[in-house]
C-alpha cells in the first residue's frame, strides 16, 4: 500500500519533534562588529557525546514533486544540521525517532531557512528542490556507527502541496 505525503511549510512550531529550523527572526540578541552585525545568538542545539564537530560541503541533485522516497537515515550519535548556500528549498522528510520510524511528515524549506536534525531522528536524503543545491553540513565525526537505515517496504510518496 502506498503512503501519500503533502508537505507542509517549514515552521519551527511544526518541526520541533524533529529538530531545529535555523533561521534569522526577530530582533537580534546582540550587536557586535562595531554596531554593523546582528547576532542571532545559538539557533540550534549541537548534540554529541564523543568525537568532535565537522563542517562538509554537499553536492545534491535536484528532485522534483511528486517523488518517491525510497528510505530514512538517522544518526544516534549525534544531530546534523544542513544548511543551503545556494538559496535552493528542499523537502524535508522526517519521522519520528525509535527503531523504526514513525509516521512520515514533510516540510518545503523557504530561502533564509536552514534545519537541525535531533539526535536519532528518522529523515530523508538531502533534496533541493526543483534545481541542484549545495550545503554545508555540521555534524559529528568520529569513531562508531552513525549512521541506521530504514528501506520502506511499501512507496511512500511526497505528493505536491495543494
Amino acid at each position: 500500500m502506498t503512503v501519500n505525503v503533502t508537505p507542509k511549510p517549514l515552521t519551527a512550531e511544526a518541526f520541533a519533534p524533529y529538530g531545529d529550523v535555523i533561521e534569522v527572526s526577530g530582533a537580534p540578541d546582540m550587536i557586535i562588529n562595531q554596531g554593523m552585525c546582528g547576532r542571532h545568538h545559538d539557533r540550534a542545539n549541537v548534540d554529541f557525546d564523543e568525537g568532535r564537530a565537522g563542517i562538509s560541503l554537499f553536492d545534491a541533485k535536484a528532485r522534483s514533486l511528486p517523488m518517491t522516497v525510497a528510505l530514512v537515515e538517522r544518526h544516534p550519535l549525534g544531530s546534523q544540521a544542513f544548511v543551503p548556500i545556494t538559496g535552493v528549498p528542499m523537502i524535508v522528510v522526517v519521522a519520528a525517532a525509535g527503531e523504526t520510524p514513525g509516521p512520515i511528515e514533510a516540510f518545503i524549506s523557504q530561502p533564509g531557512q536552514s534545519i537541525n536534525l535531533h539526535r536519532n531522528t528518522w529523515h530523508g536524503v538531502l533534496t533541493p528542490l526543483d534545481r541542484d543545491g549545495q550545503y554545508i553540513v555540521i555534524d559529528r565525526i568520529g569513531d562508531g556507527n552513525n549512521l541506521v537505515e530504514h528501506w520502506f517496504k511499501e512507496p511512500v510518496i511526497i505528493d505536491v502541496p495543494q
